[in-house]
């Protein structure tokens, strides 16, 4: 039973709201996948990190939760509107491969990239280009309903009509007038937009001219389908007409989340999603990082620290920590500073986790162990603020360490409270595990063997060996510290 009162903000209303399922104890959650045209970045790794500790988080609440995030395969064009060239076709002419050969090898790059994460795999993956058929059908209600019109091959929403009674733009705040002067501006550059009715309207369905690779048989001739009517379609098949929760980017908010609410209205004459949440951007001195914009990282030159603006390498555990030490609605500004915090704030987090495990109890607790635990519950219920969560873990680990070295005592109820949460949020809700670098195994051993050769030097009473063992370690970044249960390493 979901006893939490977690809240959140829809971007819909602008507002905090207390979450409330459509259907009790079961979530409806739908967040827009990648476009499969090339490496996943820190830019991808924003909003499914962030999704995922929702998903985690409302799992752990006791809902059960349908995740379903969509692969988009096919419509996505240069300009996220209706000109210029699919971005998958257009890889797959710079690389003189078919495209599907593109969407396998990125689709698998993605996968690998979102394991490395942490993530958890979501419950459906539907992509675009399998799913043509509930597309065209539900263009053809939306056209029989009379928000769409048919062009010369192609279909169009009609922004102008259906604004006469619906509020477009609500979502994203723009006003539709001012959005028919700037679409004017564009119209004299885009080729193409003479189709259109309105230079408002977007493309439901696309005619395929000669040379266009990825097409499909339509009531209105070979074409594909425009990248806003996928989620719309993908989204109604497996959550219903309205469901629970739609996520994304920031940068989706218009056109693509717009139109889809348009889209949705149109065919099916309701709202679709109760709660819109949107994260905010990575950027790069002061820039949103992405692949359009070109000054994006891989996520494999983060892990492996190829990348000329990178210090050194970054592991997905520290990535992880990166995000989730800001709010998910505010930026990010990407740093080596910021990454190298990161990495010292993680491990501070799993070293408390394994000083944790060898605690030993005393009679009476000398930190209120219950108002940590209600203060980490208490920022995830406050539209899951992890940075906050993170602040209470970091006291967690602060009390578990000085209970570790006498200053601070704690009883067996509330050590037990203490693990029971502590690894909870750390490891279940955000997701984060200890990493294992190639050959730390090696080095541990290595370690083990220097701790013998120093424990043997002690017993003989050779101190002058054993502390030098020591103090040459500290100097290239070795701590060994000496406990009642035997001798410990880490690694500054």
């Amino acid at each position: 039973m979901v006893t939490h009162q977690l809240h959140i903000t829809n971007s819909l209303t602008r507002k905090k709201e207390r979450f409330e399922s459509l259907v009790s104890g079961r979530v409806g959650m739908y967040v827009c996948g990648p476009t499969v045209y090339g490496h996943p970045h820190l830019g991808h790794a924003r909003p499914y990190i962030t999704f995922d500790v929702l998903y985690r988080y409302l799992t752990h609440l006791g809902y059960k939760v349908r995740y379903v995030r969509n692969i988009t395969d096919v419509g996505h064009l240069e300009n996220d509107a209706d000109a210029g060239e699919d971005k998958i076709a257009k890889k797959a002419r710079l690389e003189q491969l078919e495209p599907m050969e593109i969407v396998e090898l990125y689709t698998q790059k993605f996968h690998e990239a979102m394991q490395q994460l942490n993530n958890l795999p979501v419950n459906i993956e539907p992509r675009a280009s399998g799913h043509i058929i509930e597309q065209i059908e539900m263009i053809k209600t939306i056209m029989h309903n009379g928000w769409a019109y048919e062009s010369n091959g192609s279909v169009y929403f009609d922004v102008i009509n259906y604004s006469k009674s619906h509020d477009y733009g609500k979502l994203s705040g723009r006003v539709i007038d001012e959005l028919i002067a700037g679409a004017g501006n564009e119209r004299r550059e885009l080729e193409g937009q003479e189709e259109k009715k309105s230079p408002t309207d977007f493309a439901l369905w696309k005619k395929a001219s000669p040379e266009h690779i990825m097409r499909w048989p339509s009531p209105w001739g070979d074409g594909f389908p425009g990248w806003h009517i996928e989620c719309s379609a993908m989204s109604t098949k497996y959550l219903g007409e309205t469901f629970d929760i739609h996520g994304g980017g920031m940068d989706l908010l218009f056109p693509h989340h717009e139109s889809e609410i348009a889209q949705s209205k149109g065919a099916c004459g309701k709202a679709p999603v109760r709660y819109w949440m949107h994260n905010n951007m990575i950027t790069i001195n002061g820039q949103k990082m992405g692949k359009s914009l070109g000054n994006f990282i891989n996520l494999e030159e983060f892990f492996n620290g190829s990348h000329k603006l990178l210090d050194q390498a970054y592991g997905p555990m520290t990535i992880r920590f990166f995000i989730l030490q800001a709010h998910y609605r505010s930026p990010v500004d990407f740093s080596n500073e910021g990454l190298k915090a990161a990495e010292k704030g993680l491990s501070r987090l799993l070293n408390a986790a394994q000083t944790l495990q060898r605690l030993v109890p005393g009679t009476t607790t000398t930190t209120d162990v219950n108002a940590l635990k209600k203060s980490c519950y208490e920022a995830m219920d406050d539209d899951m603020n992890t940075a906050i969560v993170l602040s209470h873990l970091f006291e967690c680990a602060r009390v578990i360490n000085s209970v570790h070295a006498g200053t601070e005592t704690i009883s067996p109820v509330d050590l037990n409270t203490l693990t029971v949460f502590f690894n909870q949020f750390v490891f279940d809700i955000l997701g984060l595990k200890a990493e294992q670098a190639s050959g730390d195994s090696d080095l541990d051993a290595l370690m083990q063997m220097i701790i013998k050769v120093r424990t043997d030097a002690k017993a003989n009473k050779d101190f002058a060996t054993s502390d030098k063992i020591r103090d040459e370690l500290a100097a290239i970044g070795f701590k060994i510290k000496d406990e009642k249960s035997g001798t410990t390493w880490m690694k500054d």
